[in-house]
């Protein structure tokens, strides 16, 4: 018969999970030139990023086994939305890693020779790797939390997001200008159509 479809969907999202991750472990080390500006708030939303992870993981239902009763219809359908979901993040944080190159750094810091990039998938959000991430994240409540559970990793995480975007965007802003300004106006920062 194959295997149940809640245990496909978990296999999928932690291989999915393991390529996140590696795509960041191989990934070119961040540019080594003097840092111009650092601003060390990023650090503290990165904290509760992984807090949000944290608690998705944490609060879990019975594994293996749907987030709520529902037809076979709409759990394949949000089987296939999960899945999909998991694999969509992590290409696309692998396009924004690709896409920044020797610029990508853990902390918000600008380095000399620093360049703003809107080209790839930084034509579409200002922040792909904080929208890969955030897809992972929801495909992993999907997957395996408790729905009290994914509402709750994902308000942490959503703090976490925005205290990274304001410090990095305040680092950018000073050091790009009105050259920046048009750009956060013309493209979202994380989630097209929403914020």
């Amino acid at each position: 018969m194959g295997l149940p479809l809640p245990l496909l969907v978990f296999a999928v999202v932690l291989l999915s999970w393991l390529a996140f991750v590696t795509i960041f472990l191989i990934h070119k080390k961040p540019a080594s030139g003097p840092e111009r500006k650092r601003e060390s708030s990023s650090m503290t939303g990165l904290v509760l990023q992984g807090a949000g992870y944290a608690v998705i993981w944490i609060v879990h239902r019975r594994y293996f086994s749907p987030i709520a009763e529902m037809n076979r219809s709409l759990e394949i359908v949000l089987a296939v939305f999960t899945g999909g979901l998991a694999i969509f993040s992590v290409c696309l944080a692998a396009a924004a890693l690709k896409t920044l190159g020797k610029q990508w750094s853990i902390a918000a810091r600008v380095v000399e020779g620093h360049q703003l990039i809107t080209a790839g998938p930084y034509n579409f959000v200002r922040n792909p790797i904080y929208t890969g991430m955030l897809g992972m994240l929801l495909a992993t409540g999907l997957a395996v939390s408790h729905w009290i559970g994914l509402l709750a990793g994902l308000i942490i995480f959503a703090i976490g997001t925005i205290i990274r975007i304001r410090s990095e965007e305040k680092l950018l802003r000073e050091t790009f200008g009105t050259e920046w300004d048009e750009y956060a106006r013309r493209v979202p920062a994380v989630v097209p159509l929403v914020y």
